[in-house]
């Protein structure tokens, strides 16, 4: 896994360079390499740091490990991309996007987040993952996948045939962020415990199994909610400067067409 870390970063810096020496700062800003560098920790902290091993042994813990991969991590790494830093790739992901069919459409963006995370948290789902470390790898895949599916359609710089619009971030973000945050609930006011492994006599750091369970709970419910206020405000803001920079680009054009007129039609004939 570190490995692959380093990879990521060393591919992204790459061609990161390589852009910024082709378009200037506005091609490949600074900004944008620190928040790729920015996921790629999030990443590490989830898989590699002590985060792994203490989740085996506080659900709470487990929870922001699971966040961080299927939110944080996701995020930072599609805000990283530029349009042309991924000049080279942006027909093979759009030919990728129309082959997938229905697969490609934003809903199953949704469905799949939605899912990853319920099937997960399906106790016998859950007991299993900590039990078994493939079915645990798989677990961390599914939440990777489901995340970076889930934020592109929201956070890709690329245009796409089936981009959210309008209203539709708003209804994108309010539908998957409700749905996860009542699971979030549920775990935050269980009464009983609901998953075995952490089952436990005594406390773990300080906390007892069902004070543990809360915690989690409230911390998934907490994060939902922070994330969508905070994307929110960042696609409203991205909304109103594309339409500032279309406006802009309809005022030269008409500009250059009334340049390119004929006198006559100009200034009107005499």
């Amino acid at each position: 896994m570190l490995i692959a870390l380093v990879c990521y970063v060393a591919i992204y810096v790459w061609r990161w360079r390589i852009s910024r020496a082709q378009g200037g700062a506005r091609a490949a800003p600074v900004g944008r390499l620190v928040l790729w560098c920015t996921g790629v920790l999030c990443l590490f902290i989830a898989l590699i740091s002590p985060v792994d091993a203490i989740g085996e042994q506080l659900a709470s813990v487990h929870m922001v490990q699971h966040l961080l991969i299927a939110d944080l991590a996701p995020i930072c790494l599609t805000l990283g991309l530029t349009k042309w830093i991924l000049r080279p790739a942006t027909r093979r992901i759009q030919r990728l996007e129309h082959a997938a069919g229905p697969f490609g459409h934003p809903a199953f963006g949704v469905i799949a987040y939605v899912g990853a995370m319920w099937l997960w948290h399906v106790p016998a789902m859950y007991n299993a993952a900590l039990e078994h470390s493939v079915i645990h790898v798989l677990e961390h895949l599914s939440f990777g996948a489901a995340g970076l599916l889930y934020w592109w359609h929201l956070l890709s710089p690329i245009r796409s045939r089936m981009r959210l619009g309008g209203l539709g971030p708003i209804l994108y973000m309010a539908s998957t962020k409700v749905l996860v945050g009542f699971l979030g609930v549920l775990l935050a006011f269980s009464p009983t415990l609901l998953f075995d492994f952490y089952d436990v006599n005594g406390t773990r750091w300080g906390l007892s199994p069902i004070d543990d369970q809360h915690v989690a709970g409230l911390v998934m419910a907490l994060e939902q909610s922070i994330v969508m206020g905070i994307a929110l405000a960042y696609l409203f803001a991205r909304m109103l400067a594309e339409s500032e920079a279309e406006d802009q680009r309809a005022e030269r054009y008409g500009e250059r067409e009334e340049e390119a007129a004929p006198p006559a039609e100009r200034y009107g004939a005499v």
